[in-house]
């Protein structure tokens, strides 16, 4: 088998939304740069994501060279959002964690909250690099987080989803597949490595930067929202829990934590060094 390569690369500027393809991107400790440092809260202080609102695939927020995002959405104008000014934070929670973040300005709120027809806020992650420590029991001292669900990146290899597709085929919904990888929401797809290879890393190399592996990725009901319509299925989260489950969970992909920073690009050779 030839070397593993990296094939595509994904950024979501804002947590939940579409994401964005570029060439390359630059490896942050806590991230891809301009990764999930926005999100969408409720008027609870709750993080909401496509698990309450799967509409959320639909609408698209563009990086601006200032840090800011242009939303967009079916329906509503663009939208350009500066950066708040970090003067006030408030306290938001996300997966029963809380964390200090910098709303955004009442426009924002006025175009989410007609968006997804509730009360809705545009928060930014002002200080990444101590803002949201990663899981204790996966994490070394000082390893950050954006948005994301728990960890800075999350890989995924385009020889699995063949596999999983191959399964779904196989099932009782084969009519929902074969799945894209957009459901799984990466920002690393690698090409070139057997199925389910990524199992047994613990520490890989993506052209100049190193990462280490910190668990598989379990999945939610994101998976099964189709991200080109919002509308949602079974797959694959029925066929995973029959031929992936780990700890009780679904899993698809693995986690991993930047050794340092770096840039990744599209076509970088991938080596598995332990």
């Amino acid at each position: 088998m030839s070397t593993p390569v990296l094939r595509s690369v994904h950024v979501h500027p804002v947590k939940a939304m579409r994401a964005l393809a570029p060439t390359e991107a630059e490896v942050e400790p806590w991230g891809l740069a301009g990764d999930r440092r926005w999100t969408v809260v409720d008027a609870t202080g709750k993080v909401v994501t496509q698990r309450r609102h799967p509409r959320m695939a639909l609408a698209t927020a563009e990086l601006l060279a200032d840090g800011g995002v242009a939303l967009s959405a079916p329906g509503l104008p663009r939208l350009e959002v500066a950066v708040p000014p970090p003067t006030a934070t408030a306290t938001v929670e996300i997966f029963d964690k809380y964390v200090e973040a910098v709303q955004a300005d009442d426009e924002a709120t006025a175009w989410l909250s007609a968006y997804l027809e509730t009360d809705a806020r545009l928060f930014h992650m002002d200080a990444p690099e101590h803002r949201r420590p990663v899981d204790p029991a996966y994490a070394l001292p000082g390893e950050t987080v954006s948005f994301a669900d728990g960890y800075p990146l999350l890989a995924a290899a385009t020889a699995s989803l063949d596999a999983l597709n191959a399964l779904i085929e196989a099932g009782d919904h084969a009519h929902e597949g074969p799945l894209p990888m957009n459901r799984f929401r990466p920002n690393l797809v690698i090409e070139g490595t057997e199925p389910w290879a990524e199992d047994g890393w613990t520490r890989l190399a993506v052209g100049e930067v190193t990462f280490r592996v910190a668990r598989p990725c379990g999945r939610c009901v994101v998976t099964t929202t189709n991200q080109s319509t919002a509308e949602r299925g079974k797959e694959p989260l029925r066929t995973l829990a029959k031929h992936r489950r780990l700890d009780g969970r679904a899993i698809f992909g693995q986690n991993l934590v930047p050794e340092h920073r770096g840039t990744v690009r599209v076509g970088d050779p991938v080596k598995i060094l332990d």
